[in-house]
C-alpha cells in the first residue's frame, strides 16, 4: 500500500512518525559530516527539500532529540554503526530566515529580533543554569522578555553559542535555512546597503569569529557575492548547482521518481512526468526532478504547474519586464523552446541585476528557471571569471511560469489586450488603434521603471514586452519571431501562420523623430510601412509559400504613450509609387 503524501510538511519527525511518503536522503548527513568543512553554504531552487534536509540534520545531531534514533531506523544513515553513536549528541541552533520578508529595514530587524528571541526561549533552561554567572542569567532573562537591542543582534547567536558550550561542554552546530531571503527582499524594496552591512557583521560573528562553533550549515536559493556579505568568511565552502558535492541530496533522481511511481501505481506516467518536472541539473547529475511537483502529482494524480503556484516570482518578473530588449528577445527564444548562450557567474551581485543581462541569467539559473544545455568551456569572459553556457527553460512547468508572468504584465488591461489581438487577427486598424492606446496607457511606464527611465528606451522595452504577450497568447496559431533577417534588413515582428489559410502579418515599430522630417505620428506610421516594403521584409513569408494577397503589414508610431497604427494588405500598396521600384527590383 502506498504511503500517504505529506504536502507542505517540512518537519522530519512528523513525516517519519506518520509514515508519510519520504525519499531517503539521510546519506547527506554522512557526506556533510565527513567533508569536515567548517561552514557550508548550499544553494538550490525553492521547494527542493532544503528545509526538510535541515530539519533532518537537526533531528539527527541535536541533544533535544537524544534517544530518538528510532526516527532513523531503516534509513541509510542508521546502517552506519559509527553514526548511531553521533545521534543526539550536539547542541544545535536552528534558524530560518524564510519569514523575513519585510518591506523596510527597520521592520526586517524587528522580525530578526523576534526570531532570535524565540531561539533563546527554546533554551530557556540556560537562564537557571549554574554555568552562567548571575549577571548573565539576568541578561538572558531580559532577552527572553524581548529586551534584545537591535544593535546587539549581530552578536546574539555568538553569545548563545557560548552559553550552550558552557552548559554542554561541547561546541555548537548552527543551521541557518533560507539565509538569502532578507537579502532579496532588501534588493526589491530598496534597503540593500543597510541589510548588507547588518548581514556582514552577523555572519562574521556567527560563523567566523565564533570559537564555540563546531560546524555551520546554510541553505538558500542564491549565492550572494562574497564581497557583499561573506568577505570575512574564508572558512566558507560554497556548493552551487554546478558543484558535484551533495548533487543527489536535494530533489529527486530519476530512479527515485520511478520507484515512487511504482509505489503509487503510476508506472505508465514516467515519460510525461519527466516532460513536466525533470530537467534540473546539479553537478554531474543531469536528471533531477522537482520534488514539490512530483509529490503533488503523486497525491492528486493530475498534471499541473504546482511549483509555479508556490511563489509570486516578483523579482524575476521585475527584472525581465524592465530589462533591455535583448533580455526580452532571449525570453522569446526560450518560450519558443530555443536556447541562447550567456556568461554565468554563480556569485550573484544584486547591484548588477538592473544593468547586466548576465547577472539576470545567473539568477534565473540559480533559481531553477533555466538549465544548462551545454557549456562553452573555452569561451570565457575577458577576466576569465565566468564560463559561457547554452541555456534553455528547465521543463514544461517552467514554460508555464514564464507565460503566466508575461500575462501578469498586462493584468491591468487584459481585456484590452485580448480585444487588440482580436482586432489584429480581424485586420481592423481602427480597433487596433483604440485598444493599443489603452494598453500603452496602462502598461508603458512599467516596462521602464528603473531609477533613470530613458525616453528612447521606453518604446523598445514596451514593444518587446508586447511581442512576448503575443507570443504567449498566439503561439498555437502563429510562429512569432522578432528582429530576424528578411529581404534587405531585419523586421521587428513577424507572425507566420501555422494554418496556410490565415494571413501572415508583419509589424514595424518606430518612435517619432521630428529631426528626420516626420512631423506627426501619421508620418512616422507611414515611414514604418514604407520600411517594411522598401526592405522587402515579406520575403521570409513568401519563401514559405505565402501569397502577397494574404500578407498584412502594419506600422506602429510611438510618441510617449501615444500610439498610431496604419497599414493593411501588402497588395494594397502594389500601385503606390514608392512600392513600384521594389516590385521591379524583384
Amino acid at each position: 500500500m502506498a504511503r500517504k503524501t505529506a504536502i507542505g510538511i517540512q518537519d522530519f519527525s512528523k513525516i517519519i512518525e506518520n509514515n508519510c511518503f519520504y525519499v531517503d536522503k539521510t546519506d547527506f548527513i554522512k557526506e556533510w559530516w565527513e567533508n569536515m568543512d567548517d561552514v557550508t553554504l548550499i544553494t538550490r531552487p525553492r521547494r527542493f527539500g532544503k528545509t526538510l534536509a535541515m530539519s533532518m540534520t537537526e533531528h539527527f545531531f541535536s541533544v533535544n532529540h537524544t534517544g530518538k534514533g528510532d526516527l532513523f531506523e531503516g534509513l541509510k544513515i542508521w546502517k552506519e554503526a559509527g553514526y548511531r553513536e553521533l545521534q543526539g549528541t550536539y547542541p544545535v541552533i536552528f534558524l530560518s530566515f524564510a519569514g523575513i520578508k519585510e518591506a523596510a529595514y527597520g521592520s526586517a530587524c524587528r522580525e530578526l529580533r523576534r526570531l532570535i528571541v524565540r531561539e533563546y526561549r527554546k533554551h530557556a533552561f540556560l537562564a537557571e543554569s549554574a554555568s552562567l554567572l548571575q549577571a548573565e542569567r539576568e541578561e538572558y532573562l531580559n532577552i527572553m522578555a524581548g529586551g534584545l537591542r537591535i544593535e546587539d543582534l549581530g552578536s546574539s547567536i555568538n553569545l548563545l553559542s557560548e552559553y550552550l558550550y558552557r552548559y554542554y561542554d561541547r561546541k555548537v552546530i548552527i543551521l541557518l535555512d533560507e539565509y538569502d531571503t532578507p537579502m532579496q527582499e532588501a534588493y526589491v524594496n530598496g534597503f540593500w546597503d543597510e541589510m548588507v552591512s547588518f548581514m556582514r557583521g552577523f555572519f562574521n560573528a556567527t560563523f567566523k569569529t565564533n570559537p564555540y562553533l563546531e560546524r555551520g550549515l546554510m541553505t538558500g536559493i542564491t549565492r550572494v557575492s562574497k564581497e557583499s556579505i561573506f568577505s570575512d568568511l574564508n572558512n566558507l565552502e560554497v556548493v552551487t548547482t554546478t558543484s558535484v558535492k551533495y548533487q543527489e541530496a536535494f530533489g529527486f533522481t530519476e530512479k527515485e521518481v520511478f520507484l515512487a511511481l511504482d509505489e503509487f501505481g503510476l508506472q505508465e506516467e514516467g515519460q510525461k512526468v519527466k516532460e513536466w518536472y525533470d530537467g534540473f541539473r546539479f553537478g554531474d547529475c543531469g536528471s533531477i526532478y522537482n520534488p514539490w511537483s512530483v509529490i503533488q502529482f503523486l497525491d492528486k494524480k493530475k498534471y499541473a504547474p504546482y511549483w509555479a503556484n508556490t511563489s509570486s516570482n516578483s523579482l524575476i518578473g521585475k527584472l525581465i519586464r524592465q530589462g533591455s530588449p535583448d533580455i526580452k528577445k532571449a525570453v522569446e527564444d526560450l518560450i519558443r523552446g530555443d536556447s541562447f548562450t550567456a556568461y554565468i557567474d554563480e556569485e550573484i551581485v544584486f547591484s548588477e541585476l538592473g544593468r547586466s543581462p548576465d547577472a539576470v541569467w545567473s539568477l534565473l539559473l540559480a533559481g531553477g528557471y533555466l538549465k544548462i544545455a551545454g557549456m562553452h568551456a573555452a569561451d570565457c569572459d575577458p577576466d576569465g571569471m565566468m564560463s559561457r553556457y547554452e541555456l534553455v527553460l528547465t521543463n514544461r512547468e517552467i514554460r508555464y511560469v514564464f507565460s503566466r508572468m508575461i500575462r501578469g504584465w498586462f493584468a491591468g488591461c487584459s481585456g484590452y489586450y485580448n480585444d487588440f489581438e482580436k482586432a489584429l487577427l480581424a485586420g481592423s486598424v481602427r480597433e487596433m488603434n483604440i485598444y493599443m492606446n489603452k494598453i500603452s496607457f496602462y502598461t508603458f511606464s512599467s516596462f521602464d521603471a528603473g531609477k533613470r527611465p530613458s525616453e528612447a528606451a521606453e518604446p523598445e522595452r514596451f514593444y518587446h514586452g508586447f511581442v512576448l504577450g503575443l507570443l504567449v497568447d498566439l503561439q498555437k496559431r502563429y510562429e512569432i519571431t522578432s528582429n530576424r533577417e528578411s529581404g534587405y534588413g531585419r523586421y521587428d515582428v513577424m507572425l507566420c501562420p501555422l494554418d496556410r489559410d490565415s494571413d501572415g502579418i508583419i509589424l514595424e515599430f518606430k518612435v517619432t523623430d521630428p529631426g528626420s522630417g516626420e512631423g506627426s505620428l501619421a508620418d512616422t506610421a507611414d515611414a514604418a510601412v514604407r520600411q517594411i516594403i522598401d526592405k522587402g521584409y515579406a520575403a521570409a513569408l513568401e519563401s514559405r509559400g505565402a501569397d502577397r494577397g494574404s500578407i498584412r503589414i502594419y506600422g506602429f508610431a510611438f510618441s510617449g504613450k501615444e500610439v498610431l497604427i496604419d497599414g493593411g494588405y501588402l497588395s494594397r500598396y502594389e500601385s503606390c509609387s514608392y512600392f513600384s521600384r521594389v516590385v521591379n527590383a524583384h
